[in-house]
């Protein structure tokens, strides 16, 4: 099980030095790790690239059978751990960028008051490429909606709503609410966050298209463009929490509302230290804005 350890964290890494570093290992027994594996199973594993080390054809087709050999392995631990008590452990969350920035920093801390050898593993991304994190078994669990969760298990935290963002020398700058209507004239910077988006389809269900100028991953890079007058966004009200833009947020007619939940595979799979993290969650999904 070291081994197949040893070679999630190469392919998670892209690189022997970092995989070796994080583990512990020196880089030649880490090499000699994963060619004893290649050994075992008669197949090339990785290959270099410049993209730095990643699976050989053959290793992408074996890769999502070891994750799921890792997560057995890891879910055994976990329970051996929940009989004697938690104490260490990690955790690893999908999500996407207002959720890692807003919410689970400080849900992070409060949990490591309790559990202070819990260690943490977060990776951010979209819609689509949570799902993928999940599917794979690169993480414990992750932030999605329904419409994205597929064949995932889910549990609802909460809806939030989601608004206009303008520059504050726009001209609807002091408008209290704008009709969805009133967005499709202006640029549009649309956040991109995979295989759905919460303002296209709200977009389509008024009948109406915006200009859309832009397509960026980053609501801060979303924000710094609106403040520059580049175009108008909608964004999660969520992200107005901690900002010093000089833009302004704008309730939209209809309301737009996000539901977010968290997703995984299933209640076997999940380590337990994850496990405890969500119930820790859903427990606090009140304190939540």
């Amino acid at each position: 099980m070291k081994k197949l350890i040893a070679l999630r964290k190469v392919v998670e890494t892209g690189s022997f030095t970092r995989a070796a570093e994080a583990l512990g290992y020196t880089q030649s027994s880490l090499s000699q790790m994963i060619a004893s594996l290649e050994n075992e199973f008669s197949i090339k594993l990785l290959k270099r690239s410049r993209k730095g080390i990643t699976l050989t054809q053959e290793g992408i087709k074996l890769y999502p059978y070891i994750q799921r050999s890792i997560q057995q392995f890891e879910a055994m631990e976990g329970m051996a751990t929940e009989i004697k008590g938690l104490k260490t452990g990690i955790i690893r969350i999908g999500a996407i960028a207002s959720i890692s920035r807003y919410w689970l920093p400080s849900m992070i801390k409060e949990f490591q008051e309790q559990y202070p050898k819990i260690n943490f593993i977060l990776k951010q991304g979209d819609y689509t490429s949570i799902y993928k994190l999940i599917k794979e078994g690169q993480v414990d669990f992750g932030f999605l909606t329904p419409k994205t969760s597929g064949n995932l298990k889910m549990k609802i935290i909460k809806s939030g709503e989601m608004g206009a963002i303008v520059s504050s020398s726009h001209k609807m700058a002091n408008k209290k609410i704008v009709r969805i209507e009133d967005l499709v004239k202006d640029p549009f910077i649309l956040l991109e966050e995979g295989s759905y988006s919460e303002p296209l389809e709200a977009f389509k269900k008024a009948l109406c298209y915006p200009s859309i100028k832009y397509r960026i991953h980053d609501d801060n890079t979303i924000m710094t463009m609106v403040e520059e007058n580049l175009g108008i966004s909608i964004l999660s009200k969520l992200i107005m929490k901690k900002t010093n833009f000089n833009i302004v947020y704008l309730p939209i007619q209809p309301k737009i509302e996000r539901i977010i939940g968290i997703a995984y595979q299933d209640e076997f799979s999940l380590p337990i230290a994850s496990k405890y993290f969500i119930n820790f969650i859903l427990a606090r999904k009140e304190k939540l804005k």
